[in-house]
Formats: structure tokens, sequence, C-alpha cells
């Protein structure tokens, strides 16, 4: 009996010392932290823009009139003089033959102009002979002057309505021309305005009846940069970008221009820079949103930090301990400043010179930190346990 409870015992104090020698775990870090980084940061410019085709024509047209024929459609690929639609042409054709009429009519006036000079200038001269030899009178002779005079004038104003209608008959056949829409580009089809019976009115605006892209090999993205940022966008720099329609995949493109015209937007001031792509797979449609990155500078190899460690604050009793810790020493003074974990376990902070920023990571300029320190990110509360207490289960009042 005695052996047992001596096992007993001896059973109970090997738990006690296993509860006290491994049922105390470490207690865990107070704080979440992020390694300092070396490696590349990208100095770059975020927009976004609309991809457009480089070249896009509107073909309207110069004549009112009722949509008799279409011979394209979306996607239609033309060539340059094809016949893509027809407007009824019956009164332009009516027109044509009114303006020939009228030529003819005013040929037959000057043709009776030139005749009636040539009779006035015949008596003019006769009686010009005449009146010295007293057969007719002064006024016989003046009378035909006059006549003359009067069917030179006539023979002007024939040739002036003579002229006049070979104008308007030009314009009733180009009239009858424009009847015909043709394509002034070779293309793709990428819009049509209008279908077959529609009434189509060029008083006042011409018409826009299709919008021809001439190389959709070839595509541009407009982007509205933020006045802050244009004066580091320049022709030349490298941009990628994202399409929703192909979010895992990226497309590279190159800075053509920088338009000095200002887009004002609800006093919002941007600037359009566009960025010519190349579109041989035809994946990029007219129209599509993309989300752009202009690069301005890479650094290599340089010191990183993320983030997250500028933007963390301690707590204002780790506050005070670290400023207290803080106070003569020297360094860079730029106002930003990351935190160790200290040798008291409290935020150490660290005085640092900071640059570009590429959204994660942001480049040390000047600083006391080294590749591979850790920089506090956040606040993570330990997990201490609870000190004296007995393991479930391990207490002496299980045992009888």
């Amino acid at each position: 009996m005695k052996k047992a409870i001596a096992a007993v015992a001896v059973l109970a104090a090997a738990g006690v010392a296993a509860y006290f020698t491994l049922g105390k775990a470490p207690q865990e870090s107070q704080y979440r932290t992020a390694k300092v980084e070396r490696g590349e940061i990208l100095d770059s410019i975020t927009a976004t823009g609309n991809i457009n085709a480089v070249t896009t024509v509107s073909v309207g047209s110069q004549i009112s009139g009722t949509i008799q024929q279409i011979f394209v459609d979306y996607n239609s690929r033309v060539r340059k003089g094809q016949v893509i639609a027809q407007i009824d042409p019956r009164l332009l054709e009516s027109a044509l033959v009114q303006s020939r009429a009228n030529l003819e009519n005013a040929k037959a006036t000057l043709e009776k102009a030139q005749l009636a000079i040539i009779d006035t200038e015949r008596t003019y001269r006769r009686n010009a002979e005449l009146v010295k030899d007293g057969f007719v009178a002064q006024s016989d002779v003046d009378t035909s002057q006059a006549a003359y005079d009067q069917a030179q004038a006539q023979k002007r104003s024939a040739e002036a309505t003579l002229r006049q209608a070979e104008g308007a008959l030009q314009v009733a056949k180009t009239n009858l021309e424009y009847a015909t829409i043709r394509s002034p580009v070779d293309g793709i089809v990428i819009s049509r305005n209008v279908d077959v019976g529609q009434t189509v009115a060029a008083s006042f605006q011409t018409p826009t009846l299709f919008s021809i892209a001439q190389d959709l090999t070839k595509m541009q993205i407009d982007t509205n940069v933020d006045e802050s940022d244009i004066g580091r966008a320049s022709p030349g720099q490298t941009a990628t970008f994202t399409v929703d329609a192909y979010p895992e995949k990226g497309f590279t493109g190159k800075v053509e221009q920088v338009r000095n015209a200002p887009i004002v937007t609800q006093n919002v001031v941007t600037y359009n820079v566009v960025v010519r792509v190349d579109n041989r797979d035809l994946l990029l449609k007219p129209g599509m949103t993309a989300n752009v990155t202009i690069q301005v500078r890479k650094f290599e190899d340089a010191l990183k930090i993320p983030n997250a460690a500028l933007r963390y604050r301690p707590s204002e009793a780790q506050k005070d301990a670290g400023a207290a810790r803080d106070r003569g020493k020297g360094g860079p003074t730029p106002g930003q400043r990351v935190h160790i974990v200290g040798k008291d376990g409290k935020p150490a902070p660290v005085p640092v010179k900071t640059g570009v920023s590429d959204g994660t990571f942001t480049l040390v300029i000047e600083g006391d930190l080294q590749e591979g320190d850790a920089l506090i990110v956040g606040e993570a509360p330990g997990k201490k346990n609870r000190a004296g207490g007995s393991p479930p289960g391990m207490g002496f009042g299980g045992f009888r």
C-alpha cells in the first residue's frame, strides 16, 4: 500500500514539473514585423485611359436623302474607294437633267446675243457712213449705236448665265456622285449609325454614317495624368497596362506624346498622355479602359522598406518611452521614422529619409537601417499563459 502511495506521489511531482517546464509556452511577440529588403523599386505614374485606334475616320454624307442600300456592316474590312452605302439618287438625277437643260438654254441665249451683236454692229456701221452724205439723221446713228452697245451687254450677260449654268451642272453631277458613299481609307468599320430607309439631313452639319479605323494593329491609349505628375512624363518612356478583358495579361507600350491642352473636370486638371501600343494580335479593342503605369525611373539594388512600416505609430505609452530613448541621437531629420523592436521589447524609433514609392515599398535614401532589419508594421497583442495556473486535469485535487 505504501509503495502505491509513493508511486502516485512521484507521478504527481513529475506532472507538476512537466507543467512548469513544458506547459509554459514562450510569450509571443506583441508586434508584426517586416524586413528591410534590397532590390528593384520603380518610380512611376499611374493613370487610366481609353484605347483608341490611331486614325479613325468618320464617314458622313454631303447631301440629304434616304439611305437606299448599305453594303457593309460592323467589323467589315473595306478598301479605299469601295462603295459602302447608296443614297436614293432619283431627285439628284432629276436635278442633273434640269441643270443640263438650263445649260443648253444658256448656250442658245448666248448664240442669240452674238447674232444680235452682228446685226446691230452692221446697222451702226452703215448709218455711220450714210450720215456723212446726209442720207440718215444723226439720231439714227445714235440709236443704232445704243442698240449695238445693248447687244454687247446682253452678250456679256448671256456668257455669265452660261458659266452659271455650267457651275450648276457641275454641282448636280457632284451631288449625284455624293449619293454613292465610298470609303476614304483602307480599314475596318467599327460603327454604323444608319439603316436602310433612314433619312439623313446635311442641312446644318454633316451626319456621320460610319466610323472606320484605319489600322487596328496599331492602337493608342489616351490617358488622363494628374497635373502633379505631368512634369515627370516625357515621350519615349515605357508604359505597362492592363485591361479588364484580360486581367491576368500585361501589355506594354511607349509614351508617344504629352499634350499641352488641359482637361478640366470638376476643377480637377489633367493632361492627355498618348501611349502607342502594338496590337498585332488584335486583342485590344477601341474603347477599352486601360490601367496604365508609366515608368519614370528604375532603381536597381535599392534599399527599400515596406510602406506599412512608415504608417505604423506606437501607442501613447510606447511613444513616450521611445521618444525618451531617441533623445540625443543624430541622423536624418526629414520628419519620417520607422520603428524596430528595442532590447527592452518596446518600439525604438529610427529616423529615415525616403525617396520614391511604388505603392508597396519606399526607397531609403538615408537612415541607420541595414538589409534584413525587422521593422514594426503593426501590433499583435501577445497571448500570455495564466501564471501559476494548473493545466486541465493536473490539479492536486484530482488525487485522493
